[in-house]
């Protein structure tokens, strides 16, 4: 297991001048001891190969290094601010920049449940248009927040190694449930239960580097080391749900793993305006932006000319940790229909005949009593929606969209009593056609969540290029990086925009175009 601040990773030349030190007589340090307490974390670049003298001079300036960038000649260094200058002035060193954080690009919208379900992007993308037969050929790395293989829609069959860059857990644990998601839209099993991936019969082959841990947030320097592990275990692929500022260290190794014939995936952001995010907004890598269940843009999605290709990221259902989701559940009549767990609703059960409550928004004394209310979205909160049911008597809710698709609801710390789910807008007719069945709704602890973000776009089109790919691996990365643009379906202004890119990634329109005119057209 490596960890960033683990001294093998230095080198030989680190442990020698540590040794050194370690021997020595105390040195007083160039800055002042007030000056050393104002401290920060940069990146030290080298012209060359850093040798002893190099680090003994980090060492001298009171830097301490913790991680090495053998590739780009570069350390990761926590410092006082004052010595920057300082360092600056020997001729070795090519630049010295802020390790800023990079962030995590999704977060969790509702809980998810019921029986196994095709996630609208799965189709939306045209995966299950394309059989990953040829899977084993290609293989993704995965930079974020670890993969939990133990969950059971992605545990058996699929091949999976990784290494774990943080001091949390190890690299198939994820405390921030945020890489689990990302890979249960790749890979997850088709096996009757939750979901399934892009390539769902387990024939994926995955390299995970985790560089997040509860936080959600990584120093630049790792985010590096992660890229130059995947190229050094000779990923195809490297998919990053992820991103932050501009860093000159960060666009040497996108140029290095570019030259390698590497394919670089990253989420555009989450910011909703025009800002470019990073790794995303470097030439070599595709910046991807979301789109919802309706194929409209979603309005957090980062918009600019670095934007590439786009994919479903709004209400995204996938795999989290076992026991860190929820099962939200919804039976009507004997079928079964998609829902959205209403955050803060209580884990509890209720069966009644359905019944129609319009918007919800009067109370009708007795008029629900023994009943689940049928409730169309919009006017008032959900939470007072909820309430309005209760106070009528009745048991259970079900709120459908006013608009088609599923969304994401929260009772925004609002107190209900009932057990109430989010149905998809496309349903709302069959289920007032249904008023008086016997239905049932339920929220129960689970295994999937539903999330929002460009994070959840990224690996829709991280895991399309591999499946595509796998059939043409003759292809460089870089022709089918243009097969997937110019066989897009255009959304938006005609050609190419900056919320879409060139438009919704298509697998098997990619496959065709490729089968047909060859690599790169």
């Amino acid at each position: 297991m490596v960890r960033e601040t683990d001294s093998r990773t230095l080198g030989r030349a680190v442990r020698s001048v540590l040794a050194v030190l370690a021997g020595a007589a105390v040195v007083a340090p160039i800055v002042s001891q007030a000056q050393a307490t104002e401290r920060g974390r940069y990146i030290v670049e080298f012209k060359q190969k850093a040798d002893a003298n190099d680090l003994a001079a980090m060492s001298r300036l009171d830097g301490r290094v913790s991680l090495e960038l053998k590739n780009i000649n570069a350390f990761a260094v926590d410092m006082p601010k004052s010595a920057v200058a300082e360092l600056l002035k020997n001729k070795r060193v090519r630049f010295i920049e802020e390790d800023k954080p990079m962030y995590a690009m999704g977060h969790l919208s509702a809980d998810a449940g019921g029986s196994q379900i095709t996630p609208y992007g799965i189709t939306m993308v045209q995966a299950d248009q394309v059989p990953d037969t040829t899977a084993r050929n290609r293989k993704v790395c995965i930079i974020d927040s670890g993969y939990e293989t133990t969950h059971e829609d992605l545990i058996g069959g699929n091949t999976i190694h990784g290494v774990n860059l943080t001091t949390s857990g190890d690299w198939n644990t994820d405390e921030l449930h945020h890489g689990t998601h990302v890979g249960g839209t790749i890979s997850a099993v088709d096996n009757q239960l939750g979901v399934i991936g892009v390539m769902p019969n387990k024939r994926v082959i995955l390299y995970i580097v985790k560089v997040f841990d509860a936080s959600g947030t990584a120093p630049t320097s790792r985010i590096n080391q992660a890229m130059q592990i995947c190229a050094d275990h000779h990923a195809n692929v490297v998919s990053m749900s992820l991103g932050g500022g501009f860093s000159q260290s960060q666009q040497q190794v996108v140029t290095q793993l570019a030259a390698q014939n590497i394919m670089m995936v990253a989420a555009a952001g989450n910011a909703g305006n025009t800002s470019i995010s990073y790794p995303a907004g470097f030439a070599e890598v595709i910046s991807v932006a979301a789109v919802d269940s309706a194929m409209a843009w979603a309005t957090f999605s980062q918009f600019n000319a670095d934007v590439e290709l786009a994919a479903p990221g709004v209400t995204v259902k996938s795999t989290v940790p076992m026991g860190t989701g929820a099962d939200s559940t919804l039976n009507v009549g004997g079928t079964n229909y998609e829902v959205v767990g209403i955050q803060e609703s209580p884990n509890i059960s209720a069966t009644g005949p359905l019944a129609d409550f319009g918007l919800g928004d009067t109370i009708i004394p007795g008029g629900m009593t023994g009943k689940i209310c049928l409730i169309q979205r919009g006017d008032i909160t959900f939470a007072l929606k909820v309430q309005n049911c209760t106070a009528s008597g009745g048991i259970g809710a079900a709120i459908y969209n006013n608009v088609p698709g599923l969304f994401a609801g929260t009772m925004a710390g609002e107190i209900t009593t009932i057990p109430s789910t989010g149905a998809n807008g496309d349903d709302g007719a069959e289920l007032l056609s249904k008023v008086g069945q016997q239905t049932t709704v339920a929220n129960a602890v689970g295994n999937y969540a539903y999330f929002d973000g460009t994070s959840m776009a990224t690996p829709h089109v991280s895991a399309v290029a591999a499946l595509v790919w796998s059939y043409f691996p003759n292809c460089t990365a870089e022709q089918i990086r243009t097969t997937l643009d110019n066989s897009a379906m255009d959304l938006g202004d005609a050609g190419r925009d900056v919320k879409f890119g060139f438009g919704l990634v298509q697998a098997k329109k990619a496959f065709a175009r490729a089968n047909h005119l060859g690599c790169g057209l």
